[in-house]
């Protein structure tokens, strides 16, 4: 007799919690009600080489009727590795049709990663690759762009205090998320004055299992150095094509300084196009005005 729909609620809990236990703080929910989880996976050295984040959507056939959606998250991954490592957890799926498979398919991953470890591959560019193309490279957010007033620009001016040491954690402020389409956008904002600050407060995100799981963490910041009456600027796409320079264009034109902003994609599976860019500035924007 085919499953109900509450009995595969109940083995997907079953197995989440099991999950849960086995893999404690690498194991991350990332949207209870979408049933959006990943974990990370590194090969078994103390120093690990190679890590890999595989993030899954539990549909409600799952897993009797339905295989879970699945993307796999690494800088290094890319071309002939992604679709050997692909066709390996597909293969898993069909051997163990109806059954609870994420388990396999983590130990089925860490495996890989092993033997790379203990191969002679080189170690893993850091560079990362976006899962959407852009097919329209113009500054799509501009079109949602209204100015923001004097008086909120000025509060967006952090001015540090004189006895501000460069080493200094800055507060850290998180926005509110936006989710279009499974995906979830986040911003995080900082005041800074040095680039040591901007390295800090990275360092301190990505402490976050759930912010160093993002698919992409884009940021952009802006730095008035007084005395050469200059901005000392930056961006970072992380893999999501230009849109740290769009990030950067952004504070720009709201004419903020001594700010770095950061912001969050968890990618749901569905690709959003051009939208994804007005998402990651509205969650700049709101974030500057909050």
């Amino acid at each position: 007799m085919a499953a109900s729909d509450t009995e595969r609620a109940q083995q997907q809990i079953d197995e989440i919690e099991a999950l849960s236990s086995i893999y404690g703080d690498d194991w991350c929910v990332v949207d209870e009600d979408e049933k959006i989880y990943c974990i990370k996976i590194s090969d078994c050295l103390d120093q690990p080489k190679w890590t890999l984040c595989l993030q899954v959507i539990l549909p409600p056939g799952y897993p009797t009727a339905e295989p879970p959606i699945y993307q796999l998250n690494a800088p290094w991954l890319r071309g002939q590795d992604y679709t050997e490592l692909a066709n390996s957890l597909e293969e898993i799926y069909v051997q163990n049709l109806g059954e609870s498979i994420l388990y396999l398919w983590v130990e089925k991953i860490r495996e890989v990663l092993v033997e790379k470890a203990q191969s002679s591959d080189p170690e893993p560019d850091i560079k990362k690759s976006t899962e959407e193309v852009d097919e329209d490279d113009g500054d799509d957010f501009l079109l949602d762009y209204q100015p923001i007033q004097e008086d909120q620009i000025k509060m967006l001016n952090y001015m540090p205090s004189e006895s501000q040491e460069d080493e200094e954690l800055p507060p850290i402020h998180h926005g509110k998320p936006i989710t279009d389409r499974r995906s979830t956008f986040q911003a995080h904002l900082a005041p800074v004055v040095t680039t040591s600050q901007v390295k800090r407060v990275l360092e301190k995100l990505y402490e976050n299992k759930k912010i160093a799981s993002a698919t992409h963490n884009i940021y952009a910041y802006r730095i008035y150095c007084e005395d050469k009456q200059t901005f000392l600027q930056d961006c970072e796409d992380d893999g999501e094509t230009a849109a740290g320079g769009r990030l950067l264009h952004l504070l720009q034109i709201l004419n903020v300084r001594n700010v770095l902003v950061v912001v969050s994609r968890w990618y749901g599976g569905i690709l959003l196009g051009p939208d994804r860019f007005k998402h990651i500035n509205n969650c700049a924007r709101n974030v500057l005005v909050e």
